[in-house]
């Protein structure tokens, strides 16, 4: 190709790149990056099939030995990322706090518009961590746990709904949006199986049933 073309060709991308950037500005601000998507159903089963069946032991847990909300960047925390990431046009204060915004409740189809009004789940609860392997961890690998936006492992939701679900697991609670559980249960077997947990028999049965079904 003639260098001259070349030159043109290069121009003519730029002059998109600043076209796309002004519309951005126009549009004001907007969600970052998707919730980081589960496995597949048949790659859950998989890796399900693999995790080791144990009774679970909660003695000895705190919350606290749970480093979470940790500062992400600049002045923003773990949460505060969640919520901007999660959120539709979500506005941030200088001190990154969430001052607008329309987050979707996945859990149960409940819409908000105030930060206050959700809670950032950690999916498989922290409790059930410890009670499945992670009390054999140390500080530092509990805190990459508790501030995971790499796996789905953090999500924005109802306050009260996270609430209501606390530290229980599938066989004791799901979502009661139904076209979620399957991605709910495939996050759920993801994250075990990333930080290699074990599940209980019970827990077991219902990551099967419904994974049969996705």
């Amino acid at each position: 190709m003639p260098k001259v073309y070349a030159r043109r060709r290069l121009s003519l991308v730029a002059v998109f790149a600043a076209l796309i950037a002004m519309v951005g500005l126009f549009n004001g601000p907007t969600a970052s990056a998707a919730l980081p998507t589960p496995v597949s159903a048949a790659t859950a089963r998989t890796y399900l099939a693999s995790l080791t069946v144990a009774t679970e032991d909660r003695t000895g847990y705190d919350r606290d030995l749970f480093p979470h909300w940790i500062t992400i960047s600049g002045t923003c925390n773990t949460r505060e990322t969640v919520l901007k990431r999660d959120g539709t046009n979500v506005v941030t204060s200088s001190a990154c706090a969430a001052t607008s915004g329309s987050w979707y409740s996945v859990y149960d189809g409940a819409t908000w518009t105030a930060a206050s009004d959700l809670d950032i789940d950690h999916l498989v609860p922290l409790a059930e961590a410890w009670d499945s392997g992670a009390d054999g961890w140390t500080t530092a690998q509990r805190q990459a746990f508790a501030n995971d936006l790499t796996r789905p492992q953090l999500i924005a939701v109802t306050d009260n709904v996270n609430q209501s679900k606390s530290d229980q697991d599938p066989a004791e609670w799901m979502p009661s949006r139904t076209a979620y559980a399957c991605t709910y249960v495939r996050a759920w077997v993801q994250v075990k199986y990333y930080y290699d947990l074990s599940v209980d028999s019970a827990e077991k049965s219902k990551l099967t049933s419904v994974l049969s079904g996705c």
